[in-house]
């Protein structure tokens, strides 16, 4: 498109949005059906998707890749010397999935990407292929239409996130040289987390493997080794006895909104009964179990992994505590912290102004406001969020994540792509 090109309102870019679906269907179909399963982490084909529908918008973009399997791709538009703005925001997404371990169940291919009575169907297109998707389209827009724009506008498609992001949104953040300019003042992710809501903060992560060890022996010598795995029981249910614990550090206003029944049962709703209570509490999940070597013999090693998540105020220091009171008695027992895989809860200001421009324009279409709620997953928003850039999420259902048959909403895929653009347009000093 030609530089000299304007818009004159906000809704004659939403009509132009509107009138071009089918090439974002297309697009994001095309994502779907080029793997990109995490582990083992090679982005490299979907990435060139990406540049490939850039390119063919007049947008230039560039590779960085730590990890030469698993590149980044980045992209600027407008000005951070503008008179009017210094504002930076920065558009970021994921573009590696969960893998595919049971293709014989799913009831059509994995990586087809078909349309069908409604929904996009494929591995990847719930966490995140819809929503990156969503972000790449919105910022071909903005680019578009750039020099009616304040500030700058920076497209992050990263690869890495499903295994901790240190060759993606990480190293964009820490260690490349124009982390500055990666980090921005404020950040819109499109993650799956429906369109009721507006995801502001996400609960931490603590992930540890625990090791059982005894003599072990004969099956029928029970009076002389309990063996690991019974021990192991004895502790996994001591384990999950940590949900009862609260975090302290919390803004009592903070808590106040999160008690109120309507951000309940939005996030009851989106995220399944039960979803509210545990956006305040801890939740442990026994994810692997391994130990014995044959029926008959007394097993002497049970090592189990446990993913701890911590909702906003309560710290993993606490809970380690907590967990080496329950060690206290059982001298059988040690654990490690998967260091690389723990977080600590994070999240950014609810009445930031962003959120503000996502809930109009979403009600705008819809005639629902988003309410802000906590997420239950982690996401990359985190590594923005610890360096004091707030970071939000609105992207489609999460229904079905990694779950066999994974499909999203065609409706909640192009409402993505038009509140998403239209938020950037306004929170970038486009003509309303």
């Amino acid at each position: 498109m030609s530089k000299g090109i304007t818009i004159r309102s906000k809704q004659d870019l939403l009509g132009l949005i509107e009138s071009e679906r089918d090439a974002q269907l297309e697009f994001v179909q095309s994502l779907i059906r080029t793997p990109s399963p995490n582990p083992p982490g090679d982005t490299r084909d979907a990435v060139q998707i990406v540049q490939e529908y850039l390119h063919k918008h007049g947008v230039d973009s560039r590779i960085i890749a730590p990890l030469s399997e698993a590149p980044n791709l980045v992209s600027v538009i407008g000005s951070n010397s503008s008179p009017i703005t210094h504002r930076r925001l920065v558009l970021n997404g994921h573009i590696d999935c969960f893998p595919v371990g049971d293709a014989d169940q799913w009831r059509r291919d994995p990586y087809s990407g078909d349309i069908e009575n409604g929904f996009i169907h494929g591995r990847g297109v719930v966490d995140m292929k819809a929503g990156t998707a969503a972000s790449i389209i919105a910022f071909t827009y903005l680019h578009r239409f750039r020099l009616q724009l304040a500030g700058q506008c920076v497209l992050e498609v990263v690869s890495d996130e499903e295994t901790g992001g240190k060759y993606g949104t990480r190293y964009l953040l820490e260690q490349d040289e124009c982390k500055e300019t990666w980090r921005g003042d404020c950040v819109l992710n499109a993650e799956p987390g429906g369109l009721g809501s507006i995801r502001f903060a996400e609960k931490g992560t603590l992930r540890m493997t625990f090791v059982v060890k005894t003599p072990g022996g004969h099956g029928a010598y029970l009076h002389r080794d309990e063996g690991a795995i019974r021990i192991a029981t004895r502790l996994i249910e001591r384990l999950i006895g940590l949900e009862t614990i609260r975090g302290e550090d919390i803004d009592p206003e903070l808590l106040q909104y999160m008690a109120r029944e309507d951000v309940r049962a939005v996030a009851n709703i989106i995220m399944g009964e039960g979803a509210a209570a545990s956006m305040l509490k801890p939740t442990v999940n026994i994810g692997t179990i391994s130990g014995g070597a044959k029926v008959n013999m007394i097993p002497s090693s049970c090592t189990f992994e446990v993913d701890i998540r911590l909702p906003l105020g309560l710290t993993a220091k606490v809970i380690l505590s907590a967990i080496d009171d329950i060690f206290s008695d059982i001298p059988e027992a040690s654990y490690t912290v998967q260091a690389a895989a723990s977080n600590p809860a994070a999240s950014s200001p609810i009445e930031h102004e962003l959120v503000g421009l996502l809930q109009r324009n979403a009600e705008m279409m819809v005639g629902v406001a988003p309410l802000p709620i906590v997420s239950l997953g982690a996401t990359d928003c985190k590594h923005f969020r610890y360096r004091g850039v707030p970071a939000y999420t609105y992207g489609p259902s999460p229904e079905t994540m990694a779950e066999r048959d994974e499909r999203v909403s065609v409706r909640e895929f192009l409402q993505t792509v038009r509140v998403h653009t239209l938020a950037a347009w306004e929170y970038l000093g486009g003509p309303a």
